[in-house]
């Protein structure tokens, strides 16, 4: 757990070494639609949490409360001890890291079209802009984004023109980006979306390295699929129709019963070197 959670100016109400998430009994309604219903979950500092569920199961809902991007119809959203509706979300935003391969960066054209470099990219990260400020970027800002290349196994491709990249590359850049400002809780919203399997496992490397390097940060990270699931993941949340199913220790949590209950088939669920795999019961009989 972190000793000391990020400052982001006032005291939040009650103890400053809660948890990092803390939702209760959160609800979000979108034109007569319920996306979630009443969600009650905690995730401590430290922790590395996966969110599983089939489509329409109200993940990517559920990241964006988390981000601070949209606020609970009803019920309570504390992220890094601050109640959503009663913070400043840009300052909040600002100690969150987002990948979300589902939709690109805001500032991915833009930084096409200017020819920028994958150090470039993620220098950009350092300031949340959709193009580079070169007057805030100081030398040990940009002996950082160099690091953060290197630690996500991207160091060659540091002056490498971003729109020749290939899409695994590209990941692990949106990553180091997201880990500029040296954020307090990283949420991923399905990275591997559309990597073939050497992409997957490049991911999958960098990502599973990240506690090594960085024992304070927190990470969510949401997929539909099990062999997605880094060996480093700590927790795991079943999500169906907007409801928890489970949530707790990832080997109590991703079982034949409970995974079979997520995604409504007979599923068995095998654990390997640290990584989940699935079979499904129907198709193999």
């Amino acid at each position: 757990m972190l000793e000391n959670p990020p400052n982001l100016g006032s005291p939040p109400s009650g103890s400053p070494s809660g948890p990092a998430l803390d939702l209760a009994g959160v609800s979000v309604r979108v034109t007569g639609r319920t996306l979630l219903h009443e969600i009650t979950w905690r995730v401590e500092y430290g922790e590395h949490w996966v969110v599983l569920g089939g489509n329409g199961a109200g993940k990517t809902t559920l990241l964006s409360v988390a981000s601070a991007v949209r606020h609970p119809s009803s019920g309570t959203a504390e992220v890094l001890g601050r109640r959503l509706g009663r913070v400043d979300l840009r300052e909040l935003r600002s100690h969150i890291g987002l990948v979300a391969a589902s939709q690109r960066l805001v500032d991915e054209e833009l930084l096409e079209g200017e020819g920028a470099t994958a150090h470039t990219v993620v220098l950009t990260g350092h300031t949340g802009t959709s193009l580079p400020l070169w007057d805030r970027y100081d030398d040990a800002a940009r002996d950082r984004a160099r690091r953060l290349l290197a630690d996500l196994g991207c160091a060659a491709l540091a002056e490498r023109p971003f729109r020749v990249l290939s899409q695994g590359e590209r990941a692990r850049v949106r990553v180091a980006r997201a880990l500029m400002p040296d954020p307090a809780l990283l949420l991923l919203d399905e990275p591997f979306a559309g990597l073939d399997l050497p992409a997957r496992e490049d991911l999958l490397d960098s990502l599973q390295a990240l506690p090594g390097s960085r024992p304070d940060l927190t990470t969510i990270t949401v997929t539909h699929h099990l062999e997605e699931v880094p060996s480093t993941t700590t927790h795991a949340l079943l999500l169906r129709g907007g409801r928890v199913l489970a949530a707790g220790k990832a080997h109590e949590t991703i079982t034949d019963e409970g995974l079979s209950a997520c995604f409504g088939r007979p599923l068995r669920v095998h654990h390997l070197d640290g990584r989940w795999h699935v079979q499904s019961l129907r198709a193999s009989s």
